[in-house]
C-alpha cells in the first residue's frame, strides 16, 4: 500500500474509531504529533489547533489584523431611563407623559430620558472574538516551538519575529477587541456564523471561513483529518508510523468483527501503554501498541544468562558477551537485557485460567533482507516472551504457530504461501490484513 492509500484508510479509521469515542484519541495523537511536542499537545483538539495556526491563511489573517480592526462594526442602541428632578440625556416626551400618567399625573419632576450607546456585541464580532481567542490561546501554548528551527513550523512565524507579540498585544489591549464580550460556550451559533459569512466586510467573511474550517477539524470532517495527517503531523519520511497505525486499526476491526455480542469495547483512559480493552463474560482482550506490556508483567528476555559458559554455542557466546559488555556501560538494564519489543501490537487474551498472546512485528518494506530480519525478530519475541519471570512458550518455543505475526508491505509478482502452509509465525502483506487477520485472531481466541 502506498502513502496515499494509507492516508485514505487512516482517515476512515480515525473517523470510525477515534472521533466516535471508541478508541483512544490521545494514543493516536501521541503517534502522529511531531517528536518535539511535549505532553501539552497530546490530545486531538490541541493538535488540531496547532495545525490550524500553521496554515498560511491564518498567518495572513493575523498579519492583516491591525489594519482590519480599524473598520470593526458596532451597533447603536437606544436605552431609556427614568430620572426624577434632573434631566440626563434627551427627553422622550411621549414616554415621559405615559410614565407620569401611570404613576402620578401631577409629578412634573419625572422624566424618561434616552441614551445612545455603541455596542460591540453583534453576531459578526462574536465570531471574530472566538477565532481570535483560539489563535491567541494556541500561540501562547506553541510559542516555544514557533520560534525554533523545526521543519514543520511555517517559516513566516519564524521570520516575523514580532508577529506573536503583535497578536498577544492586540488580543489583550486593543480597545475594540476588549469591548467585545467573550462568547458563551454555545457561541457562535450557526446563525451568527452565517451572518459573518454574508457580511460585506472581508474581516468577518474571513473570520467565518477560518472558524468554520477549525470547527470541521474538531468535528472530524474527513478532508480536515486527511489534511491533519498529511501536512502538519506526519513528516514525509515517517511512513512507518502510518503503516503501524493502519495495522493497529486493522486489529481493532478484526476483533470487533469476531466478537459480535461477546465483547464490549472501551477506550483505555489510564496513562498506560494499553490502547483498548474488550471484556465481557469473563474474557478479557487487551491491546498494546509499541510496548512490551511491562505493567502486566511481560518481558522479552533470552535464557542465555542461565546457561553455563561452556554450554553456549559460538552464536550464543556472542550474545552472552554482548550483554556483559552492555551491562558494564549502561546503568539501566533495559538497554542490555531486552531482545527488543514489537513495533505495534501485543494482544493478550485472558479467559478463566487460560492466557494467550499474539505478538506482531511490522516492517514497512518489501526488501527480502528486511523481511528475513522481521522473521527473526518475531521468532525471538515469541521464544523470549516471559510472563511474571516465566517463559510463556516452552515446547514448542514459538507457541502454536499462530501466536506471532509479521506484517510487511505488498509483494508484487512474488509467490507466497497461504496461511495454512506457513509455519511458526504467520506473515501477512498489507492488502491481506482486511481479509486474513481475523482468521489469525480467531485461531488465538
Amino acid at each position: 500500500m502506498n502513502r496515499d492509500e494509507l492516508l485514505d484508510e487512516l482517515t476512515q479509521d480515525i473517523l470510525a474509531y477515534v472521533m466516535h469515542g471508541s478508541f483512544s484519541d490521545r494514543h493516536v495523537v501521541s503517534e502522529i504529533a511531531p517528536d518535539a511536542l511535549d505532553e501539552r499537545f497530546h490530545d486531538y483538539e490541541r493538535l488540531v489547533r496547532l495545525h490550524f495556526i500553521l496554515r498560511p491563511a491564518v498567518v495572513d489573517f493575523v498579519e492583516s489584523l491591525p489594519e482590519q480592526l480599524r473598520r470593526i462594526k458596532t451597533q447603536t442602541q437606544n436605552t431609556s431611563r427614568r430620572t426624577r428632578g434632573s434631566v440626563d440625556g434627551r427627553i422622550n416626551w411621549g414616554k415621559t407623559l405615559q410614565a407620569r400618567h401611570s404613576r402620578n399625573p401631577d409629578d412634573r419632576s419625572l422624566f424618561v430620558c434616552e441614551h445612545r450607546t455603541e455596542s460591540y456585541d453583534i453576531d459578526e464580532n462574536l465570531v471574530l472574538k472566538r477565532l481570535l481567542s483560539i489563535i491567541y490561546t494556541t500561540l501562547d501554548e506553541a510559542e516555544p516551538y514557533l520560534r525554533r528551527d523545526y521543519e514543520w513550523i511555517t517559516d513566516r512565524w519564524r521570520e516575523s519575529t514580532d508577529l506573536i507579540e503583535r497578536m498577544r498585544e492586540l488580543f489583550e489591549r486593543n480597545v475594540h477587541v476588549r469591548r467585545i464580550r467573550s462568547p458563551a460556550s454555545y457561541e457562535p451559533t450557526p446563525r451568527m456564523l452565517q451572518r459573518a459569512a454574508d457580511s460585506r466586510s472581508e474581516l468577518y467573511r474571513t473570520a467565518a471561513r477560518l472558524l468554520g474550517d477549525y470547527e470541521r477539524s474538531i468535528d472530524g470532517d474527513e478532508a480536515a483529518i486527511r489534511s491533519l495527517l498529511e501536512t502538519t503531523a506526519i513528516t514525509p519520511d515517517d511512513d512507518e508510523t502510518l503503516f503501524e497505525l493502519y495495522v493497529l486499526f486493522r486489529y481493532v476491526s478484526a476483533i470487533e468483527e469476531l466478537s459480535d455480542d461477546r465483547f464490549e469495547m472501551r477506550t483505555i483512559e489510564s496513562a498506560t501503554q494499553e490502547v483498548a480493552r474488550l471484556s465481557q463474560d469473563g474474557t478479557e482482550v487487551v491491546l498494546y501498541h509499541n510496548s512490551s506490556g511491562r505493567d502486566r508483567g511481560l518481558k522479552f528476555l533470552s535464557d542465555i544468562s542461565e546457561k553455563d559458559r561452556e554450554d553456549l554455542s559460538r552464536t550464543e557466546l556472542i550474545q552472552h558477551e554482548s550483554r556483559r559488555v552492555a551491562n558494564t556501560y549502561f546503568l539501566d538494564d533495559e538497554f542490555s537485557d531486552a531482545t527488543g519489543r514489537p513495533d505495534v501490537i501485543v494482544l493478550e487474551i485472558s479467559a478463566d485460567d487460560r492466557r494467550e498472546y499474539l505478538i506482531t512485528e511490522v516492517k514497512n518494506s518489501t526488501r527480502p533482507e528486511t523481511i528475513r530480519g522481521g522473521i527473526k525478530e518475531t521468532l525471538e519475541y515469541l521464544a523470549f516472551l516471559q510472563q511474571d519471570e516465566r517463559f510463556v512458550y516452552d515446547d514448542p518455543a514459538f507457541g502454536t504457530g499462530w501466536n506471532g505475526v509479521l506484517v510487511v508491505q505488498d509483494l508484487e509478482d512474488t509467490a507466497t504461501a497461504s496461511l495454512d502452509e506457513q509455519r511458526s509465525i504467520r506473515i501477512l502483506q498489507a492488502s491481506e490484513l482486511e481479509e486474513r487477520l481475523s482468521t489469525v485472531v480467531e485461531r488465538v481466541l
